[in-house]
């Protein structure tokens, strides 16, 4: 099993631009084939190696590995329905639309909810206006849920899929009251502490801040030279909602390196399988089936699939059948289930822009190569 044309591929797309450097992992039944960094950590200020423990801005990695994973483990317990109504829990949010809205729905990205609102922008703007320290703190992230409830739907919920960020908030707040308890704090407690996560967290930016505590910054990988905050990222979630409701969100914030997302990764695939008994294989595989009630989604619950004709991040040799999802910072992972294989992605596509997409094109051959390597 040679691994050539991989690292050529990711070579060539350094060369190439698209990303200053990465990480990739290639997982078969279970064992570690193929770990390796390429390319540069950081070229602003100045360049520094990448190295295969860096610890990367995982950004929308985050809604299935931490969030939807997290949820899981209540429908597990029995906590949850997954065709609960969100105003079980949210009492407040069942005006405009949003009555009959449900768990699945959000996870399925068909709920009627917008993809995105600039919610960061307000937020600096009541910090502007003499609200100080607003920004990052936990009043901001209470203010943006009330903003949730008020929400109006965009489209009858189930009636058509829109990938929604704003879906994952809800999901995020719900968390936290059936567990009164912070997301970070839930997700470490019910899924990275039992699966021995040992570089998974989010950072809490208020806890930070008022324990005068810093991430050790030379071992996370930076993001972008950010217009609005004036720095270089690195140590603080990329994402503007994210970082305006202090890091912790169940849309992005999540931060880990490969070997992490490998290990969360083989324990699910396993329990898929009926060989851990971490969550319900029955449950696992509900949630990585494509959701049919709208045609033409490729969501699942929580986790994409594979498009079954067209451009596909994927590429075009990953079993249909598999799961994966993709991150705006330029990180990814997908899951294929016929081979029990799997490809963690982990690049710095926004450093130091987030203008720069040229990561669309490596995506899928990234995955061949890989692919064709494991069929060798």
């Amino acid at each position: 099993m040679t691994f050539d044309r991989l690292s050529a591929v990711v070579d060539a797309a350094i060369g190439d631009g698209a990303f200053p450097g990465a990480v990739v992992l290639v997982s078969s039944k279970g064992r570690l084939v193929f770990h390796q960094a390429f390319g540069s950590r950081s070229v602003v200020p100045s360049r520094t190696p990448m190295t295969p423990d860096m610890v990367f801005d995982l950004s929308s990695l985050t809604k299935p590995l931490a969030t939807t994973t997290a949820l899981l483990t209540y429908v597990r317990d029995g906590r949850l329905r997954l065709d609960d109504r969100v105003t079980r829990w949210l009492p407040n949010f069942g005006v405009h639309g949003k009555f009959h809205m449900t768990v699945r729905d959000l996870l399925a990205h068909c709920s009627g909810l917008a993809a995105h609102r600039d919610f960061w922008k307000e937020i600096a703007r009541v910090e502007r206006s003499g609200r100080l320290n607003f920004v990052a703190s936990h009043g901001a992230k209470d203010w943006l849920y009330q903003q949730l409830d008020r929400e109006r739907v965009e489209y009858e919920p189930g009636s058509k899929s829109v990938y929604s960020d704003l879906g994952f908030m809800v999901l995020g707040e719900l968390i936290e009251l059936l567990a009164q308890a912070s997301l970070d704090r839930v997700c470490h407690e019910r899924v990275f502490r039992p699966l021995g996560l040992k570089s998974t967290a989010f950072l809490d930016l208020a806890q930070l801040k008022l324990r005068r505590l810093s991430p050790v910054a030379s071992i996370i990988v930076p993001t972008e030279q950010c217009p609005w905050r004036h720095r270089v990222l690195c140590g603080e979630v990329h994402d503007d909602n994210a970082y305006a409701m202090g890091g912790v969100a169940g849309h992005a914030g999540l931060f880990a390196n490969a070997a992490d997302v490998d290990a969360l990764v083989t324990r699910l695939v396993a329990c898929w399988h009926g060989e851990d008994d971490f969550l319900p294989p029955a449950l696992v595989r509900e949630a990585w089936t494509r959701d049919g009630r709208v045609r033409g989604s490729t969501w699942a619950l929580g986790w994409d699939t594979p498009a079954p004709s067209g451009y596909s991040a994927a590429g075009t040799k990953l079993d249909r059948d598999g799961v994966g999802h993709l991150g705006f910072t330029g990180t990814s992972v997908w899951i294929d289930l016929a081979r029990r294989a799997h490809v963690v992605l982990l690049t710095n596509r926004v450093h130091p822009s987030r203008t720069n997409d040229r990561i669309r094109d490596v995506r899928p051959k990234v995955h061949d190569a890989a692919t064709e390597a494991l069929d060798a």
